[in-house]
């Protein structure tokens, strides 16, 4: 066989690397933490997803919250970037920047979980890295009906203990251990939880989405030459004005010659 001229050699690697670039490459960092974390706790991690070369997600039981966050600090996980809930019951209410002008949108009642799945309606996530290895996680655990609670993280992570006040406060979780649990935002004795879905936020209910109901429409566009249209203040300038010139009439401004003494400005001395 001949061998391959330089162009045609050129145009072959480019298939090779444009093959190998359809197929996604394996995660063999986030898919060793899963291997670690899953040695650790065992079954009580309940599902991953791994988007490769990006992000991980991973699912635990709510009895192992703990022990998770305990086990990836101690595995280089030591930077605490949040913790929150999410309410995945789609809203009784609908969207606040539906177009209050057209008649609702069906929209399906399922509850869907998203990444990693789930069970509740509740869920809590929290997210730490690797400052060493630029690698982080999502961590989700599903909250129960009963208890409508948590093992606390403050003492695992120091921030966690005003992220976990907060979703105390706007959703209503106890985090067990927590040394206070009072309000951030809310005064004391605020009933109800404004982060549930089923929470009727009234002020998207009397008022809809600004984004869509303060759109103003475009002015119409007036044709060139067409001659602007008298105004009431034109008109009245005019009438009171029957002596006087049309320059002072258009201006509204008597000359200075008949303007009182007392109106006159004094020559400077």
């Amino acid at each position: 066989m001949a061998p391959l001229s330089d162009q045609s050699a050129e145009t072959a690697a480019d298939a090779a690397v444009s093959d190998e670039t359809l197929a996604l490459p394996g995660d063999g960092l986030r898919e060793g933490i899963i291997d670690d974390l899953r040695s650790r706790i065992g079954d009580a991690l309940v599902a991953t997803h791994i988007t490769p070369n990006d992000d991980l997600w991973v699912r635990v039981r709510a009895d192992a919250w703990a022990a998770t966050g305990r086990v990836l600090r101690g595995s280089g996980f030591t930077y605490f970037c949040f913790l929150s809930a999410i309410d995945w019951l789609p809203s009784p209410y609908g969207r606040g920047e539906d177009d209050p002008t057209q008649p609702p949108p069906e929209r399906s009642t399922e509850v869907k979980q998203g990444y990693a799945g789930g069970e509740t309606r509740f869920q809590v996530f929290a997210r730490v890295t690797d400052i060493e290895r630029h690698v982080g996680v999502t961590l989700k655990v599903d909250v129960a009906d009963e208890p409508f609670a948590l093992d606390s993280w403050h003492a695992i992570y120091l921030g966690a203990n005003w992220h976990e006040r907060e979703t105390h406060e706007m959703f209503g979780i106890d985090f067990v251990g927590h040394p206070d649990l009072r309000n951030i935002y809310l005064p004391t004795g605020f009933e109800g939880y404004p982060l549930r879905k089923d929470f009727p936020l009234l002020a998207r209910i009397v008022k809809p989405w600004p984004g869509i109901v303060d759109v103003e429409p475009m002015p119409a566009e007036e044709e060139e030459d067409s001659p602007p249209e008298p105004t009431d203040a034109t008109e009245t300038v005019t009438a009171s004005a029957p002596d006087r010139s049309a320059e002072e009439a258009e201006t509204g401004v008597a000359s200075v010659s008949e303007q009182p003494d007392s109106e006159r400005s004094e020559p400077a001395e």
